[in-house]
Order: C-alpha cells, then sequence, then structure tokens
C-alpha cells in the first residue's frame, strides 16, 4: 500500500533486527505490477531485500502470474516462475512454497517437497507459504496446502508461517485436519502484518492460542533443537506482545511449547 506509514514502521522495525527476512507475500500492493513493486516495496522493505526471503501472494500473481515479482527478487525468489525452493538457516531446513499453484498430492510442487525433505535431514524444518490453512481472519481456513501440510508433519516439519489475513495468530500444533497434536502437529503462524489495512477476527478458530489486530514482524530465533518467538509490534501502537518457546521433533519426539503475553 503506498504511502501507508505502517509500511515504513514495519520497515524501521527490519532495520533493526538482524538475520534472514522472510516475506510472507502480497508484497506490492495492488497487483504486483513492476511499478508497484518500485514505488510500494522498494523505499521501504527494499531497503533489506538483500535479505529477504519471499513467498508469492496472489495480489504478487495478479501481474503476469508474478513475472515482476520473480523479476525483482531474482535468485532470492527461487527459480524463476516456480515460486517454491529451500534453504538452510543455521541449523534449520526452510521451504518457501507457492499457494498460488497446484499443491495437491500428486502436484510437481508435493513431490518436491518430499524430496527436499527425504535429502536434507535435519533436526527442525520450518515452511512457509500466503494462504494459511487456518486462519480465525474473514479469508477463514484456506485448504489448497492440506496436502503439503501432511507431508511435512510425516517428515517431522515443526513451524509454518502464512499471511493473507491482515492480522496476527498463533496455533498450537495441530495435524493437518486441525486437530490437536502435540506429538507430531506443526505449530503455526498467521503474520499479515506489515503494514496494509488490517482486519478484525472473525470466528475464532480451534486450536488459536493468541490473535491479534496489529502491525508488526515476528522475530523468530532458531536454535539447533528448538526456537523462540517473539512479536515485535509497532512503536506507540499497543502494548501486546507475543512471544514463547518451542522445541522441534527431534527424533518424533514431543514439542514443549510455551507461549506467554
Amino acid at each position: 500500500m503506498c504511502g501507508v506509514p505502517e509500511v515504513e514502521m514495519t520497515a524501521r522495525l527490519l532495520d533493526s533486527i538482524p538475520g534472514t527476512v522472510v516475506a510472507l507475500g502480497d508484497l506490492a500492493y495492488p497487483a504486483g505490477s513492476a511499478n508497484d513493486f518500485a514505488t510500494c516495496y522498494e523505499p521501504t522493505w527494499g531497503r533489506v531485500k538483500h535479505r529477504t526471503r519471499p513467498a508469492p501472494g496472489n495480489h504478487d500473481y495478479e501481474t503476469q502470474q508474478g513475472a515482476p515479482y520473480f523479476a525483482y527478487f531474482g535468485e532470492n525468489a527461487g527459480p524463476s516462475g516456480r515460486g517454491y525452493y529451500s534453504f538452510q538457516a543455521g541449523a534449520w531446513l526452510v521451504l518457501s512454497l507457492n499457494s498460488n499453484i497446484p499443491a495437491a498430492a500428486d502436484s510437481a510442487q508435493a513431490a518436491w517437497v518430499r524430496a527436499t525433505l527425504a535429502s536434507n535431514p535435519t533436526a527442525c524444518t520450518l515452511a512457509y507459504w500466503h494462504y494459511p490453512l487456518f486462519s480465525s481472519g474473514p479469508n477463514s481456513n484456506s485448504g489448497v496446502m492440506r496436502d503439503i501440510w501432511r507431508i511435512l508433519q510425516e517428515g517431522g516439519a515443526d513451524v509454518v508461517l502464512s499471511g493473507h489475513d491482515h492480522l496476527y495468530e498463533r496455533f498450537t500444533t495441530q495435524d493437518a485436519m486441525g486437530r490437536f497434536d502435540p506429538r507430531h502437529g506443526l505449530r503455526s503462524f498467521v503474520v499479515g502484518t506489515g503494514g496494509a489495512h488490517l482486519y478484525a477476527p472473525r470466528v475464532r478458530q480451534p486450536n488459536s492460542e493468541m490473535i491479534a489486530s496489529i502491525h508488526g514482524v515476528l522475530k523468530l530465533t532458531l536454535k539447533p533443537k528448538s526456537y523462540d518467538w517473539q512479536f515485535v509490534a509497532v512503536p506507540g501502537k499497543s502494548a501486546f506482545s507475543d512471544f514463547g518457546t518451542g522445541e522441534c521433533h527431534v527424533d518424533g519426539g514431543p514439542t514443549a511449547l510455551a507461549g506467554r503475553r
């Protein structure tokens, strides 16, 4: 959203937080055009473009199936036109996936996820994409990535990040059908809080632990066998905070989690 002050405010938060920036899609309103990226993204979040690993959103695909998105981010967005790729973040395997293209169990993307998990055994795995499988926002749950969620869970993954709904929400560990699973489930976060107008929550979904309509960024500290999370709100807007820690599914063991406000 060009000229929205909250975008600059969240960009300033990123200026002070080191490490990889994960951008969860819908990055240049209104239609992901080259001009949108040049005038709406580049002056703010563009300052950390060199350390940004994005995932495409539906607005990014409104112009030429995301061609300006791939051109803007270059190799940091993975193979051009595909929109899914992996990288290492310390001891973690990280998968950036594309919820705008086929993601059923028999899709090319699902096959790639299976192969990537099998060929990169790690204690901890994080995946992210745009459309959330679970959300209490007005867009609600999107089932497009359900099969890939199952594949991730079978492969021992730990954390999922999504955007799309313009709010912050944290879910406890659950399976692809939304059933609480403390031993093998994935913890997920909806983080659509980078600067666009905010949404109010609608129907609160099962296993939702924390929700807020506020601008800010989620800071994840990835450790060899665990992770910490902290939602960092823009200054002067709210006293809201959310932070906690979780253990990875090391050797198939339980995930011990403690979320606090």
